[in-house]
């Protein structure tokens, strides 16, 4: 039977299945089986993720302006979500020369300073993407010896 317009399909103990057929003017043709969907399930409640400590980045013109912002969020940043507060610090907020981490543990845990000094504006940034090392002998040697941070990282893996 050739539809003109829609119509709904009666229910049946089965899944429907059409054929639908295109017979292009240029010799392409389609033939496609469409069979009707599930019926929706109720979804699996799943368990949040919600990350244990949470990185709150600030920064400030001064260490003034900075002691101060850590004092202010350090007062009233216990009571509030440590996901939010640290998503919009980190995407919301200019960054200046001085800055900080603070750690967020959770609400209404105390907050803890991961680190704290001053951007350096001559200083160039290098990524190394190297995938499985096998670029060149001795890749990141060089980082190894003048970086500690990445020495110990290297070392603890």
């Amino acid at each position: 039977e050739l539809l003109a317009e829609s119509r709904e399909w009666p229910r049946a103990d089965r899944p429907w299945r059409a054929g639908v057929s295109s017979f292009g003017i240029s010799g392409t043709n389609a033939h496609v089986i469409i069979e009707q969907a599930e019926q929706a399930k109720e979804p699996a409640t799943e368990p949040q993720w919600a990350p244990t400590v949470v990185p709150w980045l600030l920064s400030a013109k001064s260490e003034q302006a900075l002691a101060a912002q850590i004092e202010r969020i350090s007062a009233h940043g216990g009571a509030l979500s440590p996901v939010d507060v640290g998503r919009s610090l980190a995407a919301g907020r200019s960054l200046f020369e001085h800055r900080a981490v603070l750690l967020a543990q959770g609400p209404d845990s105390e907050l803890s300073e991961a680190a704290r000094g001053r951007a350096e504006a001559d200083r160039s940034l290098a990524v190394l993407f190297s995938g499985q090392g096998a670029q060149r002998v001795g890749m990141g040697r060089e980082l190894y010896g003048r970086f500690p941070v990445f020495a110990g990282a290297l070392d603890a893996v």
